[in-house]
């Protein structure tokens, strides 16, 4: 029993856990030492892997980022010339679609008066119905002067023919008499 007492240290000194602190830092001190410079090492290698990565990228960043403003620059400049054009054709488009709106109103005024002059020959066309009774009537009444027509020739052929044998035979004797 008095070795487990010896072995375990009097907590009731304040200055004994001290020394027991101090004797198990001196115990691995050389051990961290060497910790410490392993890490240093491993750290330095990590880092001029890093700066092998990081330098590059950067560089290559600032790159691209210059490029990127070169980009966005042109693009803003060419957007201002397309505004530009766009204003300037924007301005022949609306003087153009004032001409347009002037012949579109100029066009409705005159399928107005074609609608008129429409409407004139359709009231024209019913006035003419009466008339074309009348041409009819009149179509007939001409067929029936031509039948008339034609009979009054044919009675004067027929005139013509008893007439010219009646009066042949004695104008035969009189054509003898005559000196001609």
């Amino acid at each position: 029993m008095a070795d487990s007492e010896s072995q375990q240290p009097q907590e009731s000194s304040p200055t004994a856990a001290h020394v027991s602190v101090h004797s198990i830092h001196d115990q691995f001190e050389p051990m961290a030492t060497y910790d410490l410079d392993r890490l240093s090492q491993a750290f330095e290698t990590s880092a001029r892997r890093w700066e092998l990565i990081v330098y590059p990228s950067m560089f290559a960043f600032i790159i691209l980022a210059a490029y990127g403003f070169y980009l966005v620059f042109s693009l803003a400049k060419d957007m201002h010339y397309m505004s530009i054009s766009v204003d300037t054709n924007m301005t022949k488009l609306s003087n153009n679609m004032q001409s347009m709106a002037d012949n579109m109103g100029q066009l409705t005024s005159n399928v107005r008066y074609m609608t008129l002059q429409v409407e004139s020959m359709a009231q024209n066309v019913e006035t003419l119905k009466p008339l074309l009774a009348s041409i009819r009537k009149m179509d007939q009444s001409m067929q029936s002067i031509t039948f008339a027509i034609h009979n009054i020739r044919s009675d004067t052929a027929s005139i013509t023919n008893s007439v010219g044998q009646g009066i042949g035979r004695p104008m035969s004797f009189m054509n003898n008499f005559a000196p001609w």
